[in-house]
């Protein structure tokens, strides 16, 4: 046996809550095809493993992911630690950057004679892990064993980390507050809460829990708010507010955090989520022990489809501005379709496109990650100042390159992770978001983006006609609104923080495409739209048969619309099939939302169609002669937004 002292677990292994399915468990553990007896567990912490059967840590909740303490840590070894009592085989393994499996070690262990567990040392360099990989242990039971208490440890306590200029701050304490804003979820917050104590370890580590509630619907009033509170002691304080959006939220986290409490780490959460409780000490671990401070973000897994991870990493493209995958990045990979050690069938090899789960064994680095979860450290929020305020979308964006400008990236950290439902999912590009989405583009561009504004400009111009093909005419109107409001400078930016977004709600019910109707059954019947494409075509020469397509698309949009289609739609469609390649040969369609809570009636109308272009390219222009000057005034404000007086005001107003 190894005499390794291991001190502090950094990530725990835990075994699936009850009751999960199959899909979800494979999160956690997954379990060889030739067992005869399943494995059980009586809790979290400890599980049997019967004679003769054998199991693997190699998940994504359980591996543990080298490559990222090995970039950012202070470590180089970790120590693989549990509880052991039986006779069993510990086999431990690395995966190199893609994702090829390498042996490490084998710990044989035999039963102690008098039948007790033993405790185990495994020491484990973390040298090999500079572009990527993962470790991982299987067990192979001989007689019914028994594992409790395993985890990844470190051999030391965390020594002090070193700012961008040099000077030494820390060690910290394993402390977090953590804030979740909510706004009319008072179920969904109060289930939140609940999680946060269900762990009593991650408790433990929790001084405070802030929640600004921004609504007319309060926790308070849910009926197990109280236990809630109750398991919470005196942790708990929630701040009523109005609608200041996310980042009024967010503000009034960081802003109560640095003011009210000591916590040298703050934690954002969305209040509609579900959470792994162990992430939040994951993250706390991965920032006490990094060498310099850092931000740590945690990843999205799908709240509808919980097996498969949503994103590994966002950045921004410097040609366009816009989010979009980081460099090795993977999106909507299934694990329980292809887990961690599957790197697909022999005769896949040579095809790009084949499904395996090779990259994620790549460590990515990214720009930011999104406030879904999000930890900081409190000398980063100290030093950056609070969020600016965009009510909503690009705040996380703009925190996380304001704080990587000043030397304080960004770490999206495997196995640190909520559910949320995919954006994917949403309407967010089209409904009222897309204003915010417009218009805090162009502020955080304004303030970060090097170079010109034409490819900002041109990527705003393909998605105009894309809304023009779909008949989104609201989106349209709204984004001429966001692009007036960013002309218009920094300085109202927190007069219009609570504003904007009525005003927005207003404009959009002057369009057809903006008004939710409850059902199709509500209209007459659809008149069908013979020979229109609904469905899409993939591969690689995808682009060149839609040609075709387009031409015809074109050719109908310039001819003047036939309003007898305005009285019955000629086609319904999912959101799916809401293609522009559809909608763009058509007068009228149904449109369900994405959220299935009814449908829009959307109307062509052709010189509403032209009015709007017209505008938007006339603001397009100004934008562009004016884009140098619009930088330099948003730069120069950037202090005065994210001051903590300037948000003091805004609060005392509430």
């Amino acid at each position: 046996m190894n005499t390794v002292q291991a001190v502090d677990v950094l990530q725990r292994v835990l075994l699936p809550r009850k009751g999960e399915p199959h899909d979800v468990r494979m999160l956690y553990l997954i379990e060889a095809e030739h067992n005869k007896e399943r494995l059980t567990w009586p809790d979290r912490t400890q599980v049997t493993v019967p004679a003769g059967a054998e199991v693997s840590f190699q998940t994504y909740f359980n591996a543990f992911p080298a490559s990222y303490w090995r970039r950012w840590s202070q470590l180089d070894q970790v120590i693989l630690a549990m509880d052991l009592k039986g006779s069993a085989t510990i086999s431990v393994y690395r995966s190199k950057q893609d994702g090829t499996r390498i042996s490490v070690t084998n710990q044989v262990v035999e039963a102690d004679a008098a039948g007790s567990a033993q405790r185990v040392e495994i020491p484990l360099a973390l040298k090999n892990f500079e572009d990527g990989g993962w470790l991982w242990f299987d067990v192979t039971a001989e007689t019914d064993t028994v594992i409790s208490n395993a985890g990844w440890y470190s051999s030391q306590e965390p020594e002090a980390q070193t700012m961008p200029d040099g000077t030494k701050v820390g060690p910290f304490a394993k402390e977090v507050a953590v804030g979740i804003p909510t706004f009319n979820r008072p179920a969904d917050a109060v289930n939140a809460l609940h999680t946060l104590a269900e762990d009593p370890e991650v408790l433990a580590a929790i001084s405070d829990v802030l929640m600004p509630d921004q609504g007319n619907q309060h926790p308070a009033d849910e009926p197990t708010f109280e236990q809630a509170k109750s398991d919470l002691g005196d942790r708990l304080q929630i701040f009523p507010q109005g609608n200041l959006g996310g980042s009024g939220g967010y503000s009034r986290i960081m802003y109560e955090a640095l003011g009210q409490t000591d916590a040298p780490y703050i934690l954002y959460m969305d209040d509609d989520i579900a959470i792994e409780p162990d992430s939040i000490l994951r993250a706390v671990q991965a920032a006490r022990y990094a060498a310099s401070p850092i931000l740590v973000g945690g990843q999205m897994l799908n709240l509808q489809d919980r097996s498969q991870l949503r994103t590994s990493g966002e950045a921004v493209n410097p040609h366009d501005f816009m989010w979009g995958a980081a460099p090795h990045a993977v999106y909507d990979h299934d694990f329980a379709k292809y887990p961690l050690g599957f790197l697909g069938r022999p005769e896949d090899e040579k095809n790009p496109d084949s499904i395996n789960s090779r990259a994620l064994h790549r460590r990515v680095d990214v720009d930011y990650n999104g406030w879904w979860m999000n930890l900081f450290p409190r000398v980063v929020a100290e030093k950056m100042g609070l969020p600016l305020p965009l009510f909503i979308k690009w705040d996380d964006t703009e925190y996380a390159l304001r704080a990587k400008q000043a030397g304080f990236p960004t770490v999206t950290w495997p196995g640190a992770a909520i559910w949320h439902m995919a954006w994917a999912d949403k309407d967010d590009a089209i409904d009222w978001q897309a204003y915010f989405h417009l218009r805090n583009r162009l502020i955080v561009a304004s303030m970060y983006h090097e170079g010109d504004v034409e490819g900002i400009l041109k990527s705003m111009l393909k998605s105009t006609y894309k809304h023009i093909m779909c008949m989104e005419y609201s989106t349209l109107a709204i984004q001429i609104e966001a692009m007036k409001d960013f002309l218009k400078g920094p300085d109202q930016l927190f007069d219009i923080l609570e504003t904007a977004l009525p005003r927005v709600n207003k404009l959009r019910q002057n369009y057809s495409d903006a008004v939710i109707i409850e059902s199709a059954a509500e209209l007459p019947p659809a008149t069908g739209a013979p020979g229109v494409p609904t469905r899409n075509i993939g591969g690689r020469l995808a682009k060149i048969k839609k040609i075709p397509w387009a031409v015809k698309g074109l050719k109908h949009l310039v001819q003047k619309e036939d309003r007898a289609h305005w009285e019955a739609p000629q086609l319904n469609l999912t959101p799916d099939e809401a293609r522009w390649f559809t909608l763009s040969r058509v007068d009228s369609a149904t449109v369900s939302t994405a959220g299935g809570t009814g449908v829009a009636f959307r109307k062509r109308d052709r010189d509403l169609a032209k009015e709007l272009l017209d505008e938007t390219k006339s603001l397009h222009k100004q934008i562009s002669e004016n884009w140098d000057d619009l930088k330099s005034s948003y730069r120069a404000a950037k202090p005065q937004l994210t001051a903590r007086e300037s948000w003091k005001k805004v609060f005392d107003e509430q």
